[in-house]
């Protein structure tokens, strides 16, 4: 299937992957945000906005295995990041807390962290859903919302299975892979979409060549 000019979304299997199945393809998305660009991207996201020994708190939705949380604490000692992920087998092996619920019904009062963050969940999502989503990190929140997700374009969509000779990726990684970018953003769809939840101070910097967005709204 070609990219597409506009966002098209539809369903990814690793959502109802049996469990083998999925613990090789969230291994695989561990790898893709230690080597291409997730790690870097987080450290940039948090670096202009809280200090190096800072203590602070964080939402992490979608989190999956939470290599991204575990990273974040590496870098900031001070972060207690919460991870949030509605399949119970995605978290198995992430480290607490973690909290298995659904991101359309966060199960936290107003201003519980100081971050909301997500990383690659936003385009899983209508761009409704992304709105209403935003909106409910905004609420519970009380220093900013942050997130990481891909830019659409030609060079993400082809990398996975341009790499599989090189990386071994799991054949579900690379089908998802390329769901993900034709659901994907572009700088200025994220943005609008930011804004229509009220974040209308949010900056959204897209991070090449990793064809990866920030979002980065703080209050």
């Amino acid at each position: 299937m070609p990219l597409a000019a506009e966002r098209f979304i539809t369903p990814e299997q690793l959502d109802h992957a049996p469990e083998d199945v999925a613990r090789a393809s969230l291994y695989d998305l561990v790898r893709i945000n230690r080597y291409l660009g997730g790690r870097r991207v987080l450290r940039s996201l948090f670096g202009g906005l809280v200090k190096p020994q800072e203590q602070f708190s964080v939402l992490d939705v979608g989190a999956g295995s939470g290599d991204l949380a575990t990273a974040l604490r590496g870098l900031y000692p001070g972060a207690r990041v919460t991870l949030l992920d509605h399949r119970l087998l995605h978290l198995v092996s992430a480290p607490a807390p973690k909290v298995v619920a659904d991101a359309f019904r966060l199960p936290f009062g107003p201003a519980s962290f100081d971050f909301v963050f997500s990383s690659l969940f936003l385009h899983h999502f209508s761009n409704e859903q992304v709105v209403d989503l935003l909106t409910s990190f905004r609420a519970v929140a009380r220093r900013g919302v942050l997130a990481i997700d891909l830019d659409r374009g030609p060079l993400a969509y082809h990398f996975l299975p341009a790499t599989r000779w090189l990386f071994r990726w799991h054949d579900i990684t690379i089908s998802d892979g390329q769901i993900s970018v034709q659901a994907a953003f572009k700088r200025e769809e994220l943005l609008a979409l930011a804004v229509r939840a009220g974040l209308g101070w949010a900056r959204v910097k897209t991070h090449r060549p990793w064809s990866r967005l920030s979002l980065s709204a703080p209050f």
